[in-house]
């Protein structure tokens, strides 16, 4: 009796499923954090040197912390003052990376074609910060050492491991110059990562990349061929941003591997200060991973809803991610362009996605 009590206790404590229950386990994932130069100013209105981003996440947090694992794109690098910058270079204070870590974040993506906006240094200088603040992140290293010693990434959640691997087109022509890696869409480099993540012992292989044309709602023929490819590769779950908008999302079929895969094009923006309706919000999309009767861990099955990026209103408020089920936390000023935007990705989604249904009607 005494054992079975310490294995309960024990189990409750690690997430880790009890005798005759499931293993299963639920990610999270979101688009582009962006910090434009109007939410540099705001927060720093807001909070003084502090650069105050506390009330950002708020109303988005409860649904981000009820994920298992929950994983955003960090489309900035931290580079650590005095002066910060937004478009085209951006930098931003270390608050909001810890902002966003406290809405429940738990790994950031840097390989972005951003990550190099302020050189090696500050992007050297994101990942000690990162470090700092105690959250998981891939894509840039410190040089290709630290790449071959960092990758694979594997997670264990809830008892089912995960490699996660983040790659980028690019980074708007600005080269390395003091050898910080980045990783790069490279066929065989991507091919040989996910060989040695799934030898390493991840069951689920989550590939996170950045491609696509910005502001463009459907995604073009190279992304869907490296989606094929890394389909084809063993990938289960491959999720896309930097368009800025979001594109279809899709449940396709292995037939070589018999397991269904995960494929979103772009989740558009996280929060931003862009202005047109299709930008002004973004999709997360929620995947879901169980361990069958087998004893092999698949992907089952996965859903989205949208949230809109709010400007301040006035007094206190700042930028603020506003999810879709909550229409009357839209200032009321901005409603016309919620509207817009959930309109515009309600259409796409319901036209062009395959068995990723909406979760809030």
């Amino acid at each position: 009796m005494l054992s079975i009590i310490l294995f309960s206790l024990l189990s409750f404590i690690t997430g880790a499923a009890t005798p005759g229950e499931a293993q299963r386990a639920e990610l999270l994932f979101v688009g582009d954090a962006m910090q434009h130069q109007a939410q540099l100013d705001r927060a720093k209105e807001l909070g003084g040197d502090r650069y105050d981003y506390s009330d950002c996440f708020t109303l988005i947090a409860p649904e981000v912390t009820a994920a298992d694992y929950a994983v955003c794109n960090l489309e900035v690098p931290l580079g650590g003052g005095p002066s910060y910058s937004g478009y085209p270079c951006f930098s931003a204070p270390d608050s909001y990376a810890k902002a966003l870590k406290d809405a429940g974040f738990d790994l950031f993506l840097t390989a972005n074609n951003h990550c190099l906006d302020r050189r090696d240094k500050a992007a050297r200088r994101t990942l000690t910060a990162l470090d700092s603040l105690g959250v998981d992140h891939i894509g840039t290293y410190h040089d290709a050492a630290q790449r071959e010693k960092s990758v694979p990434f594997i997670k264990d959640i809830n008892g089912i491991k995960f490699g996660f691997l983040n790659y980028t087109y690019g980074t708007n022509g600005i080269e390395p110059a003091e050898g910080i890696e980045v990783a790069l869409i490279d066929r065989p480099r991507m091919a040989d990562e996910i060989r040695k993540t799934r030898e390493a012992g991840a069951e689920i292989v989550v590939v996170t990349i950045h491609w696509g044309v910005e502001y463009v709602l459907l995604q073009n023929k190279n992304q869907e061929d490296i989606a094929k490819f890394l389909t084809d590769q063993g990938a289960d779950l491959i999720i896309g941003g930097h368009p800025h908008v979001i594109q279809p999302m899709k449940v396709v079929r292995n037939e070589k591997e018999d397991k269904d895969v995960l494929i979103v094009y772009s989740l558009g923006n996280f929060i931003s200060n862009m202005k047109t309706a299709d930008t002004r919000g973004g999709a997360l999309v929620r995947a879901v991973v169980e361990r069958d009767d087998d004893g092999v861990a698949r992907f089952k099955y996965a859903d989205y809803d949208t949230f809109f990026s709010a400007k301040p209103a006035g007094g206190n408020s700042n930028f603020k991610v506003i999810p879709s089920w909550m229409p009357e936390k839209i200032p009321a000023a901005q409603k016309a362009h919620w509207e817009l935007f959930d309109r515009g990705a309600q259409r796409i989604f319901d036209k062009h996605n395959v068995n990723v249904p909406r979760k809030h009607k």
